[in-house]
């Protein structure tokens, strides 16, 4: 089981030493969420609660991903970064691609992207972006920008981004593509590349969308071998949790580990602290594995 530790709604100044520490105490990865802007007034609803209300507060920092991971890893040696997920169809293909691209250049391939589809529509018009078809943008775009971080020319025929014979450079180390979201056809597009991130779920749905996941890689010839399964669970907190979700396809938790012992109004020593005691708490050995 691997642990990433989430920088959802962290006051940017803190993220730098939290993944610093992250790094010295055997954690796995970071979790870095997008969004560009935050408007005062939406009439999308946000599609993750019941009563269609954000979950962060007005002015909740949203640093830029890209210039995060440049970085955080400048200052750590072993963590991975995987984006929470970010929206290519905001963005123009080049642009996202030489991002990207470029952070997983300085990551030196530790870089994992998690991209979603977007749901506020508003952002999108905002970027200038059109919400409809969005969906088959972000395929198109995705098979664009893995053209794009091949060495070489690269010439492209598509629908939406049709592209002249060019090069863009850095070429970056392989970038593994993992799709959010909890729809149908959220998890026929994860099945499609190399992994799914869940959004806030129990560990019942979660493993029921693996079983979903199966079926849909075994559609298309593929199995679960080199396919990522990461996921915060609302439901699992001890090692026999975390145990049972591994054992079910689940390859990696989302979590801020300060929620169980100071909450969310932790201070930053408070937060060190947090995610010193989890790592006792979960039982981990030296291999970052669940102890018998």
């Amino acid at each position: 089981m691997r642990f990433y530790v989430s920088t959802a709604f962290l006051d940017t100044a803190e993220a730098v030493e939290i993944a610093r520490v992250a790094d010295d105490l055997g954690y796995d990865g970071i979790a870095i969420p997008d969004h560009v802007v935050n408007l005062e007034t939406l009439a999308t609803p946000y599609p993750y609660t019941k009563d269609g209300k954000r979950r962060w507060q007005p002015f909740t920092d949203w640093p830029d991903p890209w210039v995060m991971i440049g970085a955080i890893a400048s200052v750590t040696t072993r963590l991975r970064f995987v984006t929470t997920v970010y929206i290519p169809a905001m963005r123009d293909p080049y642009s996202a691609a030489k991002s990207i691209g470029t952070a997983a250049h300085l990551a030196g391939g530790r870089l994992e992207l998690g991209i979603g589809v977007g749901w506020c529509e508003e952002e999108f018009a905002l970027l200038g972006q059109r919400f409809d078809r969005r969906g088959k943008r972000t395929d198109e775009m995705l098979e664009l920008m893995q053209a794009l971080w091949q060495p070489g020319w690269t010439e492209f025929d598509g629908e939406f981004y049709p592209t002249p014979r060019l090069e863009m450079e850095p070429t970056p180390p392989p970038i593994p593509i993992y799709v959010g979201g909890l729809s149908d056809i959220a998890l026929r597009r994860a099945a499609r590349h190399d992994g799914w991130i869940g959004d806030l779920i129990t560990t019942d749905r979660a493993l029921e969308r693996v079983g979903t996941l199966r079926e849909l890689r075994a559609e298309n010839g593929l199995t679960m071998d080199d396919f990522t399964v990461i996921t915060p669970l609302t439901d699992a907190f001890t090692p026999e949790h975390y145990a049972r979700a591994e054992a079910g396809g689940i390859d990696g938790i989302i979590t801020m580990p300060w929620m169980f012992y100071s909450g969310p109004q932790a201070t930053l020593t408070e937060k060190i602290d947090g995610m010193k005691r989890f790592r006792t708490d979960t039982a981990l050995d030296a291999n970052h594995r669940l102890r018998e």
